[in-house]
């Protein structure tokens, strides 16, 4: 049977390993990129796993001065797809890391 001081030096071990998978894991997320489209294509989002915004693009054929409003509409929607699918990566990718340690499903990391 190991001693107490042998399972504290392991349960630090696993933190500190635990932690580390977890900023490679952020680190991981910002570089995955996901697209938000609105308007049959003509508004596109793309953002990082994390929700950072990395360009909009807007089609030509929409900066007619009437049309303002439906731009920032279809702008709003394109972001929303966008962060859906950021969060489906995110999810993807936490899952991932923790069955790589062993967690039981479910459980929810503090990120």
């Amino acid at each position: 049977m190991k001693s107490m001081e042998e399972m504290i030096k392991a349960a630090q071990q696993a933190a500190e390993t635990i932690q580390k998978q977890m900023t490679e894991a952020q680190a991981t997320l910002d570089n995955i990129e996901v697209e938000g489209v609105s308007g049959g294509g003509l508004v596109r989002v793309r953002c990082s796993a994390k929700g950072r915004v990395i360009s909009v693009t807007i089609d030509d054929s929409l900066m007619l001065p009437p049309e303002k409003p439906i731009l920032e509409d279809l702008v709003a929607a394109a972001f929303n797809d966008a962060r859906v699918k950021a969060d489906q990566a995110s999810g993807a990718e936490m899952e991932r890391i923790q069955q790589s340690v062993g967690l039981p499903p479910g459980f929810k990391l503090p990120i």
